[in-house]
């Protein structure tokens, strides 16, 4: 072990010592490129060329079309329908494309090959896209909702690692501190997620077996996990205040001697005062470290340690710097600059162990500082008040006392210009989307920060150069067709996560607000001078009543009743009451021991521990008859939509007898998945679909809508039955409130039963899907529904 862990810090620092050389020599051809100003001269010819195409004048046809301008970015659909439309959706494509094949997969453009690969891929997008926002034209991107990623996870054959990336995505939001930007720190990882995709999926070629071709994507997406997760974990938990200065030292250590020796080390002496998110953070990371070892090919493992510690190198010697420090050198700033950047994408394909590729590692290599330099100036508002040092706010602070600092923005230009003609061989292709992304950034930048702190921040950055500055200028006030798909993504997802992100707070809280209010609604009252035995019956009533029950049946009906329909919150308390009365006597029933024979509901004895089965069913008999005393007290409504109501109401009542009746005739039977989902609805998903049609009744909605409700019902109920099954064999006693493996103990065909642990899982998230895809045929406010679902499928109770 010794001697293995001294091959890998060898290696490691040998790594690093030739990247360093390596960036230097490139550093000072920047260098000389700056100071002599030979850049301006051939990049001013490149613009000139390129601006041709990017410069429109206006003309009698544009006075016509007025109605078809460029619609707002971030409305997606109709941004892309615009593009479509105006014939510009294929150059879009063909730049994005080819921005992606250069950046993440490291291609030249000018290989016939790549331009063969590009052009499929330019038609299976154009093909979803037109196609997506022609059938979803106010739904979120595909890509952008768990039952769009699952259903593109069907197709590939890779559910399981899905749905597991799904879990680990959801339990590492539930753990990054308020301190750091959780919606940024999760993009980052799905990023990293899909470009490992990427580069398994560029390995491949047509003769790759499905069953291959699922393996190998199943490894991407674990990989990508693996090596993501080190974004939120290393990068931006070091660089943000969630630890002290003694902790991110301890914390270096541990990540330098884990790329240096190959091996974890253990947490046993940690000593910071955030023990609980570091346990989290080692364990994950840790399991992580040990999955990209195991699947690294023979002779690529020193390959991916050698990067990571490039990687992780350069990203601590530049956190290490201080904006208060005057005397940093040109060097000290750029060189971390270019191998953090460099091996950052590097890492990538080490990552997935792909054999050496001498014009990958060589493009990469080059390309990293393009966008590292983009992405600070994009960034450099909010990193000088962070106090963080980059090439531009170094420059910022210091450029008045300092003459010997280079500008960062003219060594953008120089890196632009020796990309184009030095590492892609003055390819017209590679020029047009390289200077594309150029002033794309600098019009997004323009955008987001407005014209005069535009102008104030150019007037540093660009005043040495003003005739090419006046260029550039003009090129990004006036230039068009220069975005990007990949920015779109990213605006989307970004605003996606925050969304989601909002409407989950909101969704717990009107689940906390509305479960107070109808807790407060439910006691039964005892009239004064009412026989005794009554007087037992509304006490054993309101005891069952008072269990900690989720009421997740009146909170829907009341989310949809007053939300949606704008009912009154006042009028429907009858009906929340009734729902509730009559879920709670179907618990009842199902707990006696002529039944389940459970000892344990709502955290508490059964009704039956507590008194007898004899109380209990006539107690569950009482409820009913409250609740239909309920239903006939919604005076507020018309008479005969109450009467509609009612008797729906007496149906839905009899289906779940049937369901019970059919739970009780399958008992120790071994039944199919056809009659596991019939009981099942009948059971759970009735109720569910009374909670949600009643309101809408009450409402008057159109039969279509009430059959959508219907649809998402059914399969809401089932799915929340497989996680109730799932539960059962995973779940904690605590948690839950009842016992588990009741189901297995009383030899009962449930979902895991019949379909084991994984299948009744992929059939949790089929019915997921389709429940979720019910919900575009609801025309209202879907959010809450969706969180519902959501909550179903994660609960642990």
């Amino acid at each position: 072990m010794q001697r293995m862990n001294e091959i890998f810090m060898n290696h490691a620092t040998t790594e690093y010592r030739l990247a360093e050389q390596k960036a230097v020599q490139y550093f000072t051809s920047l260098y000389t490129q700056v100071i002599n100003k030979t850049y301006v001269t051939t990049l001013t010819e490149d613009i000139q060329i390129w601006k041709m195409n990017h410069i429109h004048h206006s003309s009698w046809l544009s006075f016509f079309s007025r109605t078809k301008r460029k619609p707002d970015t971030r409305d997606y659909h109709r941004y892309i329908q615009w593009l479509n439309y105006t014939g510009k959706l294929d150059a879009y494509l063909d730049r994005s494309v080819s921005y992606i094949y250069m950046r993440d997969l490291g291609k030249a453009l000018n290989s016939p090959d790549t331009q063969l690969q590009i052009q499929r891929v330019i038609v299976d997008i154009k093909k979803h896209l037109i196609q997506s926002t022609s059938e979803n034209g106010r739904d979120q991107p595909e890509f952008m909702n768990l039952a769009g990623v699952y259903r593109w996870a069907q197709k590939e054959g890779i559910e399981t690692a899905t749905i597991w990336v799904i879990n680990k995505l959801r339990s590492v939001s539930s753990h990054i501190p308020k301190e750091m930007d959780a919606e940024q720190a999760q993009r980052k990882l799905i990023k990293l997620i899909i470009g490992v995709v990427l580069h398994v999926m560029e390995e491949m070629d047509d003769n790759v077996s499905p069953a291959e071709r699922a393996r190998r994507l199943d490894e991407a997406i674990r990989l990508g996990y693996s090596y993501g997760l080190t974004y939120p974990f290393i990068d931006d938990l070091l660089d943000s205040q969630v630890l002290t200065v003694q902790e991110k030292e301890q914390y270096s250590c541990m990540i330098r001697a884990a790329l240096l020796t190959g091996t974890v080390p253990e947490l046993d002496d940690w000593n910071g005062n955030h023990m609980k998110l570091i346990q989290f953070i080692h364990a994950e990371l840790s399991d992580a470290f040990e999955y990209i070892k195991e699947h690294q090919r023979p002779g690529t493992q020193q390959t991916f340690f050698g990067q990571a510690y490039v990687f992780f190198h350069a990203q601590d010697i530049d956190r290490a710097k201080v904006l208060t420090r005057d005397d940093y050198t040109n060097e000290e700033l750029y060189i971390p600059v270019i191998l953090k950047s460099s091996s950052s994408r590097l890492i990538a394909r080490a990552v997935m162990g792909a054999p050496e590729n001498e014009g990958f590692e060589q493009r990469t290599f080059f390309y990293g500082i393009y966008n590292q330099l983009a992405d600070d100036f994009a960034d450099m508002v909010d990193d000088m008040k962070d106090g963080a040092v980059t090439p531009y706010t170094y420059y910022l602070k210091y450029h008045d006392e300092r003459p010997d600092l280079i500008n960062p923005f003219e060594l953008y230009w120089a890196v632009i210009s020796y990309l184009i003609h030095n590492v892609y061989d003055s390819d017209a292709m590679a020029c047009e989307v390289i200077l594309d992304r150029a002033i794309n950034g600098l019009k997004r930048y323009k955008e987001r920060v407005g014209t005069e702190k535009y102008n104030e921040i150019m007037e540093i950055f660009a005043s040495g150069n003003s005739e090419f500055n006046r260029l550039i200028q003009q090129m990004v006030q006036k230039a068009e067709d220069v975005d990007f798909f990949d920015k779109l993504l990213r605006d989307q997802l970004i605003t996606h996560l925050r969304n989601n992100s909002k409407e989950k707070e909101d969704f717990f809280n009107t689940i906390t607000t509305v479960r107070h209010q109808i807790n407060n609604q439910l006691k039964i009252s005892k009239p004064h001078g009412i026989p005794a035995m009554k007087e037992q019956l509304i006490d054993a009533a309101n005891y069952s009543l008072e269990g900690d029950g989720k009421r997740i049946r009146p909170i829907l009906t009341w989310v949809m009743g007053v939300n949606e329909y704008g009912l009154d919150a006042s009028a429907i308390v009858p009906l929340l009451r009734s729902l509730e009365y009559m879920h709670t006597a179907s618990l009842i029933f199902d707990d006696l021991p002529t039944q389940d024979n459970a000892s344990t509901r709502r955290g508490r004895l059964t009704l039956h521990q507590v008194h007898n089965s004899a109380t209990a069913e006539l107690t569950g008999l009482y409820l009913i008859q409250k609740a239909i005393g309920e239903q006939s007290s919604l005076d507020q409504f018309n008479a005969e939509t109450v009467l509609a109501v009612i008797q729906y109401s007496a149906q839905k009542a009899e289906d779940m007898c049937m369901g019970q009746a059919m739970d009780l005739d399958f008992k120790g039977r071994a039944l199919t998945l056809e009659q596991l989902n019939m009981m099942c609805f009948y059971k759970t998903g009735v109720a569910f679909e009374a909670c949600l049609v009643m309101p809408a009744m009450l409402a008057q909605v159109k039969e279509p809508e009430i059959a959508a409700l219907k649809k998402f019902a059914y399969h809401a109920g089932i799915a929340f039955q497989i996680k109730d099954d799932l539960l059962d064999v995973e779940g904690d006693l605590l948690l839950l409130g009842k016992p588990v493996g009741k189901d297995s103990e009383n030899n009962n065909s449930n979902f895991v039963s019949v379909l084991g642990h994984e299948g009744a899982t992929k059939e949790m998230w089929e019915h997921y899907c389709l429940a979720m895809e019910a919900l575009k045929d609801i025309p209202r406010n879907t959010a809450f529904l969706k969180h519902v679902m959501n909550y179903m499928i994660n609960r642990d109770r």
